[in-house]
């Protein structure tokens, strides 16, 4: 086997929507800098995705040199979006990210009107001011005082293209062969790495990328997001109904690693990915 090496680099700076592909990123404790540090909440202050919004899915984030966002998206002007501070923003509010309670700060009221405007519904934007304290990885899987971002659950997301592959070749004996291939934007992952066998991935535990090491915590549970077309927001079976039959953990449908930096540093297209455990 070659050596496997990064494809891709991804960060998604508001949950959701899509984000962009740098050649190099900097690997923060809590995740790729800039990613997912702003998330869009409902009226009761919890995160609001794909899964309820396919929507969202045609909404994209560019960030910005420091750290706020510009919007855009179908039938909508393009917003500049600065950082909050919580002094001006009057504080923090609550924000329930899948059950666990988050503070953050409230964006400035245009950025609301922009996505009401967009999704037709009640929403706000919030932004993570303070990442480092903010909110704790599951304790089940992570060390005294590791934090994430507005991820679903870790700091990053790791996939492999030969597990697409192996995927895509499923889902081609499949009942829904019509929808396949799938790209890999429907994982959303953070790293994409080449030169793997399919599936590797499920006994790595510690890999370095570059210079920088990773725990891998556990592997990623999938949910509806995956089956929305990123390009069109249009929902379909796959890939579920496939991971359901070959690519379960217990009651979980897996794919890719979610991973936790052992360090800081910076990662790279191109980097070699050593399997260290």
């Amino acid at each position: 086997m070659p050596i496997p090496v990064v494809r891709s680099v991804h960060v998604h700076p508001v949950k959701a929507l899509r984000g962009f592909s740098p050649a190099e990123a900097e690997v923060e404790p809590w995740g790729l800098a800039g990613d997912r540090r702003w998330t869009v909440v409902d009226t009761v202050g919890k995160v609001v995705t794909q899964r309820q919004h396919a929507r969202l899915a045609l909404a994209a984030a560019e960030l910005l040199p420091d750290g706020g966002v510009r919007l855009s998206g179908p039938g909508r002007e393009p917003l500049t979006v600065e950082v909050p501070r919580p002094s001006a923003a009057g504080g923090t509010v609550t924000v329930d990210v899948f059950g666990t309670k988050v503070e953050a700060v409230p964006a400035d009221p245009s950025a609301d009107a922009w996505f009401r405007a967009y999704l037709g519904g009640d929403v706000r934007l919030v932004h993570m001011d303070d990442p480092a304290r903010r909110r704790p990885v599951d304790p089940d899987y992570a060390l005294p005082g590791e934090t994430v971002s507005f991820a679903d659950g870790y700091p990053l997301l790791v996939t492999t293209t030969s597990s697409l592959d192996a995927l895509n070749s499923l889902i081609a004996q499949g009942d829904h062969a019509d929808e396949g291939p799938l790209p890999m934007n429907r994982f959303r992952p953070n790293v994409v790495v080449d030169g793997t066998a399919p599936w590797a991935e499920d006994g790595w535990r510690r890999l370095s990328i570059g210079d920088v090491v990773f725990r891998v915590a556990r592997n990623c549970g999938r949910c509806v997001v995956t089956t929305t077309d990123q390009g069109t927001g249009e929902r379909g079976k796959e890939p579920l109904r496939t991971l359901a039959r070959h690519r379960k953990d217990g009651s979980r449908l897996i794919f890719g690693q979610n991973l936790v930096p052992e360090q800081r540093g910076i990662i790279r297209v191109g980097d070699p990915v050593k399997i260290l455990d």
